[in-house]
């Protein structure tokens, strides 16, 4: 049977090599659990050599012309004793295979289940603050956006990229709130960031209370790498807790994160882009600091973080396994229900040949034995 979705096969000389190598993966798909039952196999026949049956001798009578009549019986027909020893032998022999077979739990091999464990929890910090609704971001049509719109489609295309990771969205304007929790279903985190607006979390920055936010979201999870990607426009306004401090403690806990500033740099008053801050976090982090002023540098930034927070994936296989004893547990007793089944056929055909009147007697003319029915 060829594979599943293979093309038509144009050449003869290719049949051969894919018969063989699908052969070999069946042959593979069979297995014993206890191939060591089998060394069980001669044991019947070392109780018969050990333990034979005990011997009963019948009543006979001895007579000088014995020998001329077992040739005379022998040519009447009558199946040697040899040949009825191997076929009375034969069918349970089988059984007893069989049975061997059944004991050493056969399996049919299902073919492999992968199943990918993501290695990494990513968390995107996306600023919604009323400083992100400016347009002074281009789209690749040339058309002036606003800068959330820009995150929209970065971030969009950064984690389409990210399959194998576990991501989640943290939304942040005067107060920060969990938008997505940390799933391998990027699709869905990809909506629910499209769904976002600007001012949906209030007008002023929670920069430091989202770091915080962040940290704790973390607290449940076993992976070995945990970052955070933080993107912001302006300064933090509205915190409780310094974005530095809260940067420490998630150093502490072994949280990397990055920190990527949009929009102009010279913008006074509230709005204003405070990078040393941002520079501080990603410090205190042991992450990185980044600039964007349009879409173009905003992209590039992303590129380059995909590249240093690769994707890992832990994967494990697993094959399950089918067994198939039962097969040769019926097949033992349907071999076993026909040689019981022929004995007593057998049984009873010889009664009625019992009642045949059969003699010996010797012919007067020339003096030989003959059997007469």
């Amino acid at each position: 049977m060829l594979p599943n979705g293979s093309d038509d096969i144009t050449k003869t000389r290719c049949v051969i090599p894919n018969l063989r190598n699908n052969a070999d993966r069946l042959a593979l798909m069979f297995a014993f659990s206890y191939p060591w039952i089998f060394a069980l196999l001669p044991l019947p026949w070392l109780v018969r050599v050990f333990f034979p049956a005990r011997q009963t001798g019948g009543i006979a009578v001895r007579v000088p012309f014995g020998a001329r009549l077992s040739a005379v019986m022998q040519q009447q027909g009558a199946v040697p004793a040899t040949v009825r020893k191997t076929w009375k032998l034969m069918l349970p022999a089988l059984i007893w295979l069989l049975v061997l077979c059944a004991l050493a739990r056969p399996q049919w091999i299902e073919p492999p289940v992968v199943k990918e464990i993501p290695v990494r929890d990513l968390l995107l910090l996306v600023d919604l603050s009323s400083s992100m609704d400016q347009k002074d971001f281009m789209n690749p049509a040339g058309q002036a956006i606003t800068r959330l719109e820009a995150v929209k489609e970065v971030l969009g295309d950064f984690l389409v990229r990210r399959k194998g990771d576990r991501v989640g969205l943290v939304v942040f304007g005067s107060a920060p709130y969990l938008q997505a929790p940390f799933s391998t279903d990027l699709s869905l985190t990809r909506t629910l960031l499209d769904e976002c607006d600007v001012g949906m979390a209030g007008p002023q920055t929670a920069f430091g209370d989202a770091i915080g936010l962040g940290v704790n979201l973390f607290q449940d999870s076993q992976v070995p790498a945990k970052t955070i990607i933080a993107l912001t426009d302006g300064n933090d306004t509205k915190s409780q807790v310094p974005p530095v401090e809260a940067a420490r403690i998630a150093a502490q806990r072994e949280i990397r994160i990055y920190t990527v500033a949009m929009g102009d740099p010279t913008t006074a008053g509230e709005d204003k882009l405070d990078q040393q801050a941002l520079k501080d976090v990603a410090q205190a982090a042991k992450g990185s600091y980044y600039f964007a002023a349009d879409r173009r540098q905003l992209e590039s930034i992303y590129q380059e973080l995909d590249k240093i927070e690769t994707r890992e994936v832990k994967t494990i296989s697993h094959r399950p396994r089918r067994d198939l004893y039962y097969y040769f547990v019926v097949a033992a007793l349907f071999v076993s229900l026909i040689e019981k089944s022929y004995t007593v056929y057998r049984s009873r055909r010889k009664i009625p040949l019992k009642a045949q009147q059969t003699e010996v007697r010797v012919n007067p003319q020339n003096g030989q034995l003959e059997v007469v029915s």
